[in-house]
Formats: C-alpha cells, structure tokens, sequence
C-alpha cells in the first residue's frame, strides 16, 4: 500500500499542479500590470535597482525568464509575469503536500496501513485546500503578474512544508539535513520578501515538540521566544546589521588607516567568513551537533542571502533605474533599512498632533570625498512635547489629509489629542476589521465589487437587489460563506486531533495576519487596496479548509454506516467549495488581452516632443513609463523626472548624466548644493525689498553661494536659505524664443519679456528647488512637461503658462490669464490624440478592466479629449471636434469602460457637433445608472459620499447640458430626478 499511497498521492500532485498553472497561464497579465510590476520587468530585463529593500533573486530569476523572449521585447513582460505564474502554482502543489503530511500525522497512521477510502479521504482534503487557496481572491491577483508577493507566498510553502517533512524524518542526520535546507530557502526568500521571515516563530514550535515529546507551557513559551530571536536575528542582526558592522570596518579603515575604499568592507568579510569557517570545523571535529547544525545553517542563511550582492554590483555601473544608489556599503544599509521611506511608531511614539519641539542629531551620514568618508550631515531625532509621544500610537501619520480622516474616524474634535481608547478603536475598527478582516472576508466569504473600499458580499446578500453598477461588477462575488464553514470545521477537527498543530498553525495565521497588521501600523488611507500582504494567513486557514473536508466525513460517520458513501458525500460536499471560488472569481481575474497599463505610458510619452523633459509622479505615474522605455525602447529621448524623487541626492546624480538617448539635465546648483541635509527644507520668509518678485535665476546663483542674503538661522543654529517673496519671474528673449518655433501664432502676443508667477506664500523642499533650477537652467532648450495625472498642486504655481498637449502640459512662456487649469493648443493635441495614441483591447467588452484601469489612466484619456473638443468646438472647427467625440466614444464605450463622471461632460459637445442621439442616449444610460446607485445609497446607509457626490454631479451635468441644447423636455425629466435625490440626502446629511 506505501507504493500505491505514494504512487498516488505523487500524481494527485502534480494534477493539482498543473490545475493551478493552467488557471494562472490562461488568465496571466500578457504585459506589465499597473503598480510596481512594470518597476520590476525592467529592472529584471537589465538587472537595475529597484525600490528599497530590493528583490534580487526575484530579479535574477525574473532575468533568466525574460531571455525566453528571444530578442522580442515585446514578449519580455509575458515571461517575467511567468515567473510568477510557475512560483504559484508551485504554492500550491506544496500546500497540498503539507496538508497530506498533516492529515495523515492526525491519522496517527503510516500511510501503508490506510484503507482505500482513508487515502481518498487525504487526497480530496489536500486538493481541496489547494485548490481553494489556488483560487482565493488575493492570491489569484498576485499570481498573474510579475510582483514579488507570489514567489514570497512560494517560499513560505515549500519552508513550512519542509519544517514539517523534517519533524516527519527520524534518523539524527536526514533531521539536520532537512533543517539546513531550511535555513537555505529562508535565505533565498530574503532576497524576494521579508515576509516568510514572520513563520519562524512558530516554526520553532515545531522543533520543541518533537524534540520535547511531553511539551509544558514553559518550554513552549521559550521555544517561541527562541523563534521571535531567531527572527530578530535575521531581520536585524543580519540583513541590515552585518552590512552596517562592514560599514564600521570600512569607516575605520579609511578615515583611520589611510586604506583604499573598500579595504575595510574586504577585511570585515575575512574575518567574518573566517570565524564562520573555524566555528563550523571546531563544531564537527567535536561532536557538538546542535552548535555546528546552528552554524551550518547560518552559512545557508547567509549563502542565500548573498544574492543581495547583485544590488552592490549593478548599482556600481550606475543603470538608468537605481534607486537609492546603494553601490556602497554605507548607502547600501540605507537601501536596507528603506531609510527613504516614513518611520512608522509600533509600541511608543508620537500622535498625528505631536508637534516637535527639539531636534538633536542622530546617525552621521556620509559622503566619499578625497580619499575618506566625510560627515555631510545627521539625521534627525526629534523630541515632542511633554505628553506628545504615547503607548500603541496607531494614529501617527501628520501627511496632508491623514489627520482629518484621523478625527473622521473617531470622531475627534478638532485639536484634541487621541487617548490609548482613540488608538484602540482606530486599530480594531480600520486597522484589522478594515484592512485586515474585510480583506479576509473578500476571500472566503464573499466581495461587493472590485472597486476601492468594497465591503464584504454576506450569504444573505443574494437576494438584496444592488445597482447595475454592482451587480455587473465582475468582483462581485458570492461564496455563501461556504469557504469560511468549511475553514471552521477543518478548525474544530484539528482541535479534536492535534491541540500542537493546532497551536503551531495558529500561530503562523496570527503572525501573517492580525500581528502583521499591528507591526505595519497602517494609515487612514493607502494608494491601493492591501490585501496581497495577508496571503500567508489566508494560506493557513485553506490548510484548515482541507481539514474541514476531513471534518464533515467524521460527521457523515454519525449518520451514514457505509464508509465509502461517507467519504463520497463529504468529498462531493467540501470539492463545491474550490468550485464556487472559481466560477465566481474566473471572470475578475482573467487579465488576458489586457494591454492598457502600457498604452497608457505610450499615450503618455507620445504627448511630448522630441527630448522633452517630463515630470512625472510615482507609482502608476511613472513605472509604466520606465517599462516601454527600458524594455520595449520606447521614446527613451523623453526624460522622467519622478517628483517623489527629484529631492534625494542619489537622483540628482542620476539626472545630472545621459540616461539612453536623454542627455543630461540642465543645473545652475551644483551637487554639494544638493548634498543630504543641505537645503532640504526653504522656508518662505518674505524680505520686503523683494516683496513684488524675485530673478529666478539670480535666486538661484544665491542659493548656489550660500549668501547670507537669503538665510536665516535655524533652531540648530545652522544657517539655511530662504524663499524671500511668493513671486518668481524669468526674463525671457522673445527673439530667441520666436525663432524656436515653440509658439503657436494665434498666441504670440502674449509672449512678453519677463515670466512671472505666483510660487505661494509656503516653504519649498529639495524636490521643489530642483525642479525650478531644471526649468530655470533649461533656458527653453528641451520642452518642459508635467503629467497632468499629477494634479495641480505639483506645478509650482505654473498653471496659467501650461498648454495641454494631450496627456501633458507643456511649460511655455505664455500666459493665458484664467487659464487655472492650463490651455490647450488644439492642433498639437489633435494630432496627439488622433494619430499617436494607442488603444488596444479598450474597446473589448469581454476583456476586464479594474479599478486601477478606470480610475487614473481612463480619467485622463477622456478628460483629454473633452477638452480637445471643447476647444476645437470653440474654435468653430465642428468637423474635427465630432471625430475627437467619436473617436472617445468608440475606444472606451461604456460596455467596457463603464461611463463616469466625465463622461457626463461629452453630451454637450455632441449636442453641439449634432450627434443628438449620442447625446440623449449616453445622458439616459448614465442618469439611469445614477438614480440606481443613490437610490440604493440612501436605502443603505448612504455611507459613500464620495459616490453621492459623483452621482449628483452628473445628473446636474445632464441637466445643464440638455437646457444648453433646448432639449426641455429631457432637461425636465432629469432635473426631477436630480432635485428629488438632492433633496433626499440633504435631509439625510443634514446639510442646508
């Protein structure tokens, strides 16, 4: 029977195996998703450096793939998205694995004493987990795409599968065998996500209770406090510590010696592998096996981590994406510990109202100069005010909007600080109900849509009527809750059967999941829904789900004699749930055919002109663009200046060289101008003697020598520039500018001898200056673009010498007086628009567009052409503005794209061009869909005010524009139903 049973279950496996790929393969993103998968394809096709902490087994791996390609770029994206699609499917054929391993130590049999049913019974409770995880709403997101998270969720498979296997083996050294390649993978795993690193500790449990057959709460405490050191070690001891302990080494050796760079790095590194060496020889040669298997292991930890040298060598030849420059030991700790990023407070630390009161200096930063390490600045360390810092401090987050939604939530007043019970109530109320349990709900109970903040679909839900807008949502998803019963029946089973892999279980779905919520510390809002993070306790309770089949055959027991019609109910009842997961899920989760993310960065690029230099936000913003540039090649003349960087030092060097065939960017300031710690902050300080303007250029030359002309001093008693007055202006020679060609005819005359503008009363910071120097120091030469994803308040004050030129605003010395949000030149952008936009699939009503694709990317497209037909309509070029309207209708119809809030703004322009039919067709789709949605609102709740808000503003658009048309009837029919809903929810808000 042990040859059948492993015969078998060997080929259950890989059955479930190939399921899984299959699924993955046939619904995998063909090119790079939104986020950071575009980031990360073309770091992977040259080996660049990505944002912090890195993934460098995932890029090499990712690298190795893409050579699959066979010179077509195009095809890059496909294979490096396969990655993950093979990594996840390998989760699950591990998953199954260690549910079988599980089930049969509950059992408490071998596996060649078990009857014919009992292996059925094993096989159906691991396909059923599997399965089920294989097609949870989370996971199934990350498996599709080239992210991280999917081969993170591999590692932590195949490292609790292993642990397990190991408790399984009973000879000494197969056991130690098991344990260093254990160590191995978390070292590997290291070099893609942190987050396997969280299973250690109750892992080590695992260790105990073998080791300790007759287990007491004392040892089991210490074994778990053992993995939580472990876990420290790792996470603090070796993968920052070790390179900052070298860093030390080379200090010392530089600056104290006189050695070459690098001389300290390499000694530390002798010494270091030295004594490891010497530690694991003592061990063997005398016996002392549990001090050379730690060893051993930490040489395999260590090994695995070595794939971290990939970001030291490829940041050296500076690539065009190096973020951060980590080619140092020094910059390299930074790049570790995501020094560039927000410092969130875990068990003491300020409130989003602490205000800091002192400022000492922290860690030194330094700077390679002449042969040595030179201190350039410190960081800071503030102190608040007396009772300012607190214990828990969940509200800590003082960015711009967090603190309003801080006292929304919990309902402080105005300038009241939070207690410990405001803390608690924003940590069990959004931290883990909203970002954690609502997310854990989405996958095993059930999901009200794909759009941003969707709550859960409860089985009751089925027969509540919803809008179109919800029902035809392809997120929406009903499970009936049957996934989460059978997880709570797998979890009473385990009770029953096993209280210490009950206990050891728990604990890994605590750790990735509510403990995890806790150490991240969430803000009140995040750029995007956060569920990947949780995967892995989503991946033990599918473990628990397995066993839930086990459960039901034990109670099939109590009521049926015959054992193979016990087995055969509870397989056929507990095989619906994985069925249901994927006929529900099959539809919001088939990426194929899906091409936008990449046409929106072409549409984008191909806004600008020749050379341009363009500004850009982060994440959506500029991660497609450096996909089609560094990938496909893609109009790499057009320099990305990403605002969210534009202010670090490491940037500025990368901006200061030719990057592909942008050359460099134009500088007044020099880069000891730029230095970390120097001007950094410019705080606005009017000097009356400038109060009507100041040169830019002459302000710049200013700040260039430090002149104490514009300084003040600081608390610290350093001295730092200053912004002097709220006006800016830059003389312009109308001659040369003229000859450029840069101009349109038509406004020629508002080009005058001097640009002059309002930056506001308000500090500048680095990324602010930079950006003036580039516009200042350019002198007209490249064209100068911002993104008009970006929104207003990144433009510097500009608006109003802005042409909108598609998806960009081009800076011209022009200036159109009201023109707040820009003017269009509607011939540049027509032919933009028309002639060189991209449109692949958008029109496709069977290819699936999410919440990431609507939002951003689609807003700008048809705001785009709205204004381009508004102005050609005002222009009196009627011909040209009915093929702009056309043009948008036909490429993003509201059977794939559903209409939106700037839809609305189309009936008036085809009214104008007599497109009437359009015209009251799209008004009646749209004014239908709004009166479903509020009415369904207010009989809910009316909780999303934000969607109120857009509903009502597009059935007054509707309004507007069918008065505008003398459609009077039309124009009566919607103001009704306007008035009647704007009735409805004043009374409801309470608002006059």
């Amino acid at each position: 029977m042990t040859t059948s049973y492993k015969k078998w279950s060997n080929l259950v496996s890989w059955c479930v195996f190939t399921i899984a790929f299959l699924t993955y393969l046939l619904t995998m993103e063909r090119t790079a998703s939104f986020w950071d998968c575009g980031e990360f394809i073309a770091c992977a096709f040259k080996l660049q450096v990505p944002h912090p902490p890195g993934a460098p087994f995932f890029l090499l791996i990712g690298r190795l793939f893409s050579l699959l390609a066979l010179g077509d770029v195009t095809k890059v994206a496909y294979w490096v998205n396969m990655v993950s699609v093979l990594s996840s499917a390998f989760t699950i054929f591990f998953l199954y694995k260690t549910i079988v391993l599980l089930a049969i130590k509950l059992k408490r049999k071998s596996p060649a004493n078990l009857t014919e049913t009992e292996m059925a019974l094993t096989f159906a409770s691991g396909v059923t987990g599997a399965l089920a995880y294989a097609w949870s709403d989370s996971f199934w997101f990350s498996a599709v795409e080239a992210e991280v998270y999917s081969m993170s969720s591999f590692f932590t498979a195949i490292v609790i599968w292993a642990v397990f296997k190991w408790e399984s083996m009973e000879d000494p050294a197969t056991e130690n065998r098991w344990l260093v390649l254990t160590a191995y993978l978390v070292g590997l795993s290291i070099g893609v996500h942190l987050l396997n690193l969280v299973t250690i500790p109750a892992l080590a449990l695992v260790y105990y209770f073998k080791k300790y057959p007759e287990p007491g709460f004392l040892g089991a405490s210490i074994a778990f406090l053992s993995g939580l050191l472990i876990l420290g070690i790792i996470n603090s001891g070796i993968i920052p510590g070790l390179p900052e302990l070298a860093g030390k080494f080379e200090i010392f050796f530089i600056n104290a010696l006189g050695l070459p760079y690098n001389s300290g790095v390499s000694i530390f590194i002798i010494l270091f592998l030295g004594a490891l060496v010497w530690g694991i020889r003592y061990s063997h040669r005398t016996g002392k096996v549990l001090l050379n298997t730690g060893l051993l292991s930490l040489a395999f930890v260590l090994i695995g981590y070595s794939s971290y040298t990939l970001v030291l060598v490829r940041s050296g030849y500076n690539p065009p994406i190096n973020e951060n420059n980590p080619s140092g030991v020094l910059r390299f700790v930074s790049y570790l510990k995501r020094e560039q990023y927000e410092n969130r407070p875990l068990l003491y630390g300020p409130s989003f109202t602490s205000r800091p009161i002192s400022q000492e200096r922290g860690a030194p930063v330094y700077t390679k100069k002449d042969g040595k390490y030179v201190i350039t600045d410190y960081r800071p360390v503030y102190g608040y005010e007396p009772g300012g810092s607190m214990l828990i401090p969940r509200m800590y987050s003082s960015q711009p909007g967090h603190p309003q939604l801080y006292q929304q939530m919990t309902g402080l007043a105005e300038g009241q600080k939070p207690t410990m019970k405001h803390n608690l109530a924003f940590m069990f109320s959004h931290q883990i109900g909203h970002m954690y349990w609502r997310y854990f709900l989405w996958n095993f109970v059930g999901r009200e849509s794909d759009q941003e903040g969707a709550g859960t679909l409860l089985p009751w839900n089925a027969l509540k009527s919803f809008p179109s807008s919800i029902m035809q949502n392809r997120g929406h998803n009903n499970f009936f809750m049957l996934p989460f019963l059978l997880g709570i029946a797998g979890l009473a089973f385990i009770y029953a059967k096993g209280r210490k892999d009950l206990l050891v279980l728990g604990l890994l779905f605590v750790l990735t999941g509510v403990a995890l919520v806790i150490y991240l510390n969430s803000p009140p809002t995040e750029p995007r829904e956060r569920d990947y993070i949780y995967v892995g306790s989503f991946y033990i309770f599918c473990i628990w789900i397995g066993f839930g089949v086990m459960g039901i055959a034990d109670f099939f027991k109590r009521i049926i004699k015959k054992p193979s019609l016990q087995t055969a109910l509870a397989i056929a009842a507990s095989m619906s749930v994985p069925v249901i997961m994927v006929g529900e899920g099959w539809d919001n989760h088939d990426r194929s055919n899906r091409y936008h993310s990449v046409d929106f960065a072409r549409n984008l690029l191909n806004s600008c002109a020749p050379n341009a230099i363009l500004f850009t936000g982060g994440d959506n913003d500029t991660f497609p663009l450096w996909y089609v540039q560094e990938v496909e090649g893609f109009r790499t003349d057009v320099r990305v200046c990403v605002q969210t960087f534009v202010g670090t030092d490491w940037y500025i060097q990368q901006l200061n060289r030719k990057i592909n065939q942008s050359d460099a960017l134009p500088f007044t300031l020099d880069t000891s101008n730029y230095l970390t710690g120097k001007n950094e902050y410019i705080p606005f300080y009017e000097i009356p003697s400038v109060k009507n303007g100041i040169n830019l250029k002459e302000y710049l030359e200013l700040v260039k020598q430090d002149n104490k002309a514009i300084q003040v001093p600081l608390t610290s008693g350093e001295m730092t520039s200053i912004l002097p007055s709220s006006t800016l202006f830059l003389p312009i020679d109308k001659k040369k500018v003229g000859a450029m060609g840069i101009v349109k005819k038509e406004l020629t005359p508002f080009l005058t001898d001097t640009m002059s503008w309002k930056v506001g009363e308000k500090d500048l910071y680095k990324g602010d200056l930079v950006m003036l120097d580039i516009i200042a120091s350019n002198d007209w030469k490249r064209p100068v673009y911002f993104s008009s994803t970006m929104g207003s308040s990144h433009n510097l004050g500009l608006q109003e010498y802005l042409q909108l030129e598609g998806y960009v605003y081009r800076l011209l010395p022009v200036r159109v007086e009201g023109a707040t949000d820009g003017y269009v030149n509607s011939d540049v952008m027509y032919e933009n628009l028309m002639n060189k936009t991209y449109w692949r699939e958008m029109n496709n009503p069977d290819v699936y567009y999410d919440d990431a694709y609507r939002g951003a990317p689609v807003v700008t497209a048809r705001l785009s052409f709205l204004r381009l037909a508004q102005q050609l309509i005002a222009e009196k070029k009627m011909e040209k503005a009915k093929k702009v309207v056309d043009k948008a209708m036909a490429v993003m119809p509201d059977d794939t794209i559903p209409f939106d809030q700037i839809s609305a703004g189309f009936i008036g322009p085809l009214f104008e061009v007599g497109e009437n039919k359009k015209a009251l067709d799209s008004a009646r789709i749209m004014a239908l869909r709004s009166d479903e949605n509020l009415t369904w609102i207010k009989e809910n709740g009316g909780q999303r005010n934000r969607d109120v808000n857009i509903d009502l503003f597009i059935l007054q658009s509707i309004v507007q524009e069918c008065r505008r048309a003398k459609q009077d009837t039309e124009a009566e029919k919607y103001d009704a139903l306007f008035k009647k809903h704007l009735l409805a929810f004043n009374m409801y808000t309470g608002e006059k």
